[in-house]
């Protein structure tokens, strides 16, 4: 039997502990609605981790032992500290798979992989959103019908300053008129970055049967094939592998 994939879903956790419009929805945090839904499956290991821990929850040691992070932030941003970005930055390119959530755009680490400042037009109130699947044959699309919708959702619209992404898998539509590419797939170094964008911390998006699909299909995309991955900081000078003749 394979080894599981180690899980770490990270949450800010600031919300749900002073709104009750939050709280109420996700009584014990988005983390741990998401880890419910993941914690199921045979072939995973699930663990969470806030940003108030220490090391915001990502010591070296917490990401030794994980394959795929998901990735929740939103009102602190600013509180994640450069060191923390720096580290999970080197796991990707190691061959770490990042998986971000909704605001997660403007995280330090999502602008950190991405080289662009990630942002977007966006307006709450609560329309329609109808997700299409623009790459059935991508894995992350596995078991979904050609779209679906969320029926209450804050609006993300175009331009998303983003690097073109290496699979498009999700294009957004809204009922105020605006698209979204929603669902972004890239190789980042030896690891794997996915950006999806419903969510919220008010709306019970994350019960969603299609959105939990999403983000399984996801985590199981984005572990690492072979790994970790040794020396991907240093650059060695090798000897070759064959003899050969340098001719004047």
């Amino acid at each position: 039997m394979s080894r599981q994939i180690r899980v770490t879903v990270w949450n800010e956790y600031r919300h749900e502990k002073i709104h009750e419009a939050v709280s109420s929805v996700y009584p014990e945090g988005i983390h741990q609605q998401i880890a419910a839904f993941l914690e199921p499956e045979a072939d995973l290991a699930v663990r969470c981790a806030t940003l108030d821990e220490p090391d915001n929850g990502l010591p070296d040691e917490v990401l030794a032992e994980t394959d795929v992070l998901l990735w929740w932030g939103h009102m602190a941003h600013q509180d994640v500290a450069d060191a923390t970005v720096d580290r999970v930055q080197q796991w990707v390119l190691a061959g770490g798979g990042l998986i971000v959530l909704h605001s997660g755009h403007m995280s330090k680490i999502f602008r950190r992989m991405m080289g662009t400042n990630c942002t977007l037009r966006w307006r709450e109130v609560g329309e329609r959103e109808r997700l299409w699947v623009v790459d059935p044959g991508h894995p992350i699309a596995e078991g979904l019908d050609p779209y679906f919708e969320i029926p209450h959702v804050e609006m993300y619209g175009e331009l998303f300053d983003i690097p073109q992404p290496d699979a498009l898998v999700f294009i957004s539509w809204f009922q105020g008129g605006e698209v979204f590419r929603s669902g972004c797939a890239y190789h980042r170094g030896k690891g794997k970055v996915f950006y999806f964008r419903p969510g919220h911390e008010t709306l019970p998006i994350y019960y969603q049967a299609e959105v939990q699909r999403v983000i399984l299909n996801a985590v199981r995309w984005a572990a690492p094939v072979k790994g970790p991955y040794p020396d991907t900081v240093a650059c060695p000078n090798t000897k070759p592998l064959e003899e050969f003749v340098v001719e004047d």
